[in-house]
């Protein structure tokens, strides 16, 4: 049975073989020694027998060369027994054994060995195949790297003739851009000296143009020929390192020249020829309005087109090119030249004619002639505007010396007017109506207009000024009352008994106007109010319904009714400053003149009307000056010689003789140059404190006249008494005031009598003298308040003199009216 097994499993030996000589092949000690070739054929035999590949029918490689290759097959069909007879059988019939038989060992052995070699050969078989297949592939390998080595030996050859064929094109390609260059650069050579050379060249075409016969100004030619005269100067006036730099420069120049000279021909001889068209329509005569606007206007303007464009293109040029420049500035001056020719003799004519026709109302006339120069003014810069693009100097210039003709005929009538009333309007008209009403809206047009209206403003304020300090000093200082003037309290009693018979009418006939509606004058009346009511402490009079005669302007002393109108007429005329001096002056000239009046009135009435009549002006000033928004404060600068003076005495002193020659510090002319140098001082007047400072006056006179007029015996009384005191306190004799004879409670009861009788019956005529000339409870009530605390002071203090130098018996004698009763009798509706 083994040798049975031996004989089916030949194959399955020879595998198990193959896996164990590779099995002690990977397990051989790890060694860097280099493998024989033989052991690396029996190495890769091994390890095709052990794994049996699948080899692969032909070599797969494809080149030019259309390498062959021969398949080596490979007979892998396993024989699997059918039976054991079988397997025998085949096994001794391919040792050739088929025959025998097997009886002895040595048979057996025979055939064993027999059987060994065979299958060592049929082992080799294998390996013997794969290593001829093997063979084929390396000799295929071989014949592709001879191929490959041919190859590479060809695309050297290849590289090299490349490399060759390379540098020559190279050279040949640098060698055309460099031609190329060179032409380019040549040919920009070429453009750059033609571009220089045309400048050159146009002088010839300038110059034949500008010499032909038939060249005209309004050619369609001309104004590129002188774009290109320009562009050819300022190019060679830029390159002055060019051959014949002057020679061109000038000839350019003189082609420049001729171009301006028959520009400036035609310009002025279209400029003169409308001119003296115009002038032969009798330019002396006076046209009106409608005929001096064609005749002056529509012509100019309908001729306007025909220079329009030539003048902006020398405008244009004006700014770079002198010549330019001065050809534009003749332009203008022939211009206006021009327009002076037409515009002068009819100026003339039409302000002598407003100066006739408006000879005594000088208000009308500087409105109409104000009126007539803004409209030449705005004409004439329209009319310049159709002309021109850029405005020139010059002709405000024109404007100016047209409007000085207005000046000159209109000064010598200002100048003559005397009346404050025409000269303040005067200084409103222009100052207000033309100034800024007409001159701000229009400044462009109208400024050569508002330097000759406010030259003529500055005559007006002038004179205004001078004839102001005039009136003021005639007016207001030097004024001599009237006796009406002074009728004080006449005049105000019968202006109410007028008031009160017109309100009893009014009652009866209601349509009618009452005395209380009546108000004062519009034009004397711009910066005065209604009410004049106001106090010695609150100067903001309470609102009244009515105005009392007192508050009438009629009813104002003149020389306030005349400071308060010429304030008003002064200040939206005059500069703050002036004003500010012009109201101190007048404000000081009407305090002096009231305090006259004053006395005058305290002489010839009562001094209660007098001191009224002071403080009831004085309130109408201080209360009409506030709404002037200004400071009524000037400075005034004066010169303080008392240092001198001193000094001048000191010097005089016969003691300081023999020190005029000291040769030191202490010497007595030194002395006197440097101690009696004059000191400048600088004080304010301020007019609205003047005033208060005087009401202030007045009314604290008021106040102690009529405080001594009711308390005087009682005051007298009483310091009599402090005078005992006084004398007992510093060691004189003991006194019993009940004693003196002067003293006694009788007296005093007369006294005491005497004076409630005073206050009883004179009490009554001070608030009607109050009522009457202030007109105001609360101003009434504000004055008389103090009165009223100095009597009741007084009655306190004789109260508790009472109480401590008398007996309660003399007390009752003397019955002193209680604080209450005096309270009582004082007391006022408020």
């Amino acid at each position: 049975m083994a040798e049975a097994a031996l004989l089916l499993l030949p194959e399955a030996a020879a595998e198990r073989d193959a896996r164990e000589k590779l099995a002690l092949w990977d397990r051989r000690p790890d060694t860097t020694a280099p493998l024989t070739d033989r052991q690396t054929d029996s190495v890769l035999e091994l390890k095709a027998a052990a794994e049996d590949p699948p080899v692969p029918a032909e070599l797969p490689i494809e080149d030019s060369c259309s390498l062959t290759s021969q398949s080596l097959p490979i007979d892998q069909t396993s024989i699997v027994p059918e039976s054991t007879e079988d397997v025998l059988l085949k096994g001794f019939t391919s040792l050739g054994m088929e025959e025998e038989r097997i009886e002895t060992a040595q048979q057996f052995f025979s055939w064993f060995a027999k059987l060994q070699t065979q299958m060592d050969q049929d082992e080799e078989i294998k390996y013997r195949q794969m290593r001829d297949y093997l063979s084929g592939f390396q000799e295929q390998c071989d014949a592709i790297l001879n191929d490959v080595n041919s190859a590479l030996q060809h695309l050297e050859s290849l590289q090299k003739q490349y490399l060759f064929v390379s540098n020559k094109t190279g050279t040949l390609h640098e060698a055309c851009e460099q031609l190329l260059k060179e032409q380019s650069e040549l040919v920009d050579l070429a453009e750059n000296i033609q571009q220089k050379l045309s400048y050159f060249n146009e002088l010839e075409t300038i110059t034949t143009k500008l010499n032909s016969p038939t060249l005209s100004v309004n050619s369609e030619g001309f104004i590129p020929m002188l774009a290109k005269l320009d562009d050819c100067i300022t190019y060679i006036s830029s390159h002055p390192n060019f051959k014949d730099y002057p020679v061109y420069l000038l000839k350019f120049k003189q082609c420049l020249s001729k171009a301006l000279h028959l520009m400036k021909t035609y310009t002025v001889n279209t400029l003169q020829t409308l001119t003296n068209q115009l002038l032969k329509r009798d330019p002396s005569s006076v046209p009106n309005a409608d005929n001096s606007f064609t005749l002056f206007y529509v012509k100019f303007r309908a001729a306007a087109p025909k220079v329009r464009t030539l003048i902006e293109q020398i405008e244009e040029r004006s700014e770079k090119i002198p010549e330019y420049q001065q050809l534009l500035n003749d332009i203008h001056q022939c211009y206006l030249f021009q327009r002076e020719l037409l515009l002068g003799p009819s100026i003339a004519c039409t302000v002598t004619e407003l100066t006739s026709q408006n000879n005594r109302d000088h208000c009308a006339l500087i409105r109409s002639g104000c009126a007539f120069m803004v409209h030449v003014c705005q004409d004439e810069h329209q009319l310049y505007n159709e002309f021109f693009t850029k405005l020139t100097p010059k002709l405000d210039e024109l404007l100016e010396k047209l409007c000085m003709s207005l000046y000159d005929v209109f000064r010598p009538l200002i100048i003559h007017v005397i009346h404050l009333e025409t000269l303040s309007e005067l200084c409103g008209i222009l100052k207000n109506e033309v100034l800024e009403d007409h001159v701000q809206n229009n400044a462009e047009q109208l400024g050569a207009f508002a330097a000759g209206a406010k030259q003529m403003l500055e005559d007006v304020q002038e004179r205004l000024v001078y004839r102001t300090h005039i009136y003021i000093q005639t007016d207001i200082t030097g004024y001599k009352p009237a006796p009406g003037d002074l009728a004080y309290p006449d005049k105000l009693v019968m202006m109410e008994q007028i008031a009160q018979s017109l309100k009893d009418d009014q009652k009866k006939l209601p349509s009618e106007a009452s005395f209380s509606d009546v108000q004062l004058e519009e034009a004397e009346s711009d910066s005065l109010t209604k009410s004049v009511l106001g106090s010695t402490e609150s100067l903001n009079p309470r609102p009244q319904a009515t105005i009392s005669p007192a508050d009438l302007h009629g009813m104002w002393y003149p020389t306030v009714r005349r400071t308060l109108v010429c304030l008003s007429k002064l200040y939206r005329c005059i500069d703050r400053a002036v004003f500010q001096g012009l109201s101190q002056e007048a404000l000081s000239a009407c305090i002096q003149s009231l305090l006259g009046a004053s006395e005058s009135i305290s002489k010839n009435k009562t001094q209660i009307d007098g001191q009224l009549f002071l403080i009831k002006h004085l309130l109408i000033l201080r209360e009409q000056i506030a709404p002037f928004h200004t400071e009524f404060t000037i400075k005034e600068i004066s010169l303080d010689l008392k240092k001198t003076r001193d000094a001048a005495f000191k010097i005089l002193n016969p003691m300081t003789v023999p020190r005029f020659f000291r040769l030191n510090s202490n010497n007595a002319l030194i002395e006197f140059l440097l101690e009696g140098t004059p000191e400048i001082r600088e004080h304010y007047l301020d007019s609205k404190k003047d005033v208060d400072r005087h009401l202030k006056s007045a009314c604290e006179q008021f106040i102690q006249q009529q405080s001594k007029l009711f308390v005087e015996q009682l005051e007298e009384f009483m310091t009599k008494v402090s005078a005992l005191k006084t004398m007992a306190s510093q060691g004189g004799p003991k006194y019993t005031l009940s004693q003196q004879p002067w003293a006694q409670p009788a007296k005093v009861s007369d006294l005491v009598a005497t004076a409630y009788k005073t206050i009883k019956a004179k009490l009554p005529v001070t608030l009607r003298s109050m009522s009457l000339y202030l007109s105001n409870k609360d101003t009434e009530f504000i004055l008389f308040k103090p009165v009223r605390n100095n009597i009741q002071q007084v009655f306190q203090k004789f109260h508790a003199l009472l109480k401590e130098e008398f007996s309660p018996e003399d007390i009752q004698i003397i019955a002193c009216p209680s604080m209450e009763q005096v309270n009582l009798l004082l007391s006022v509706p408020k």
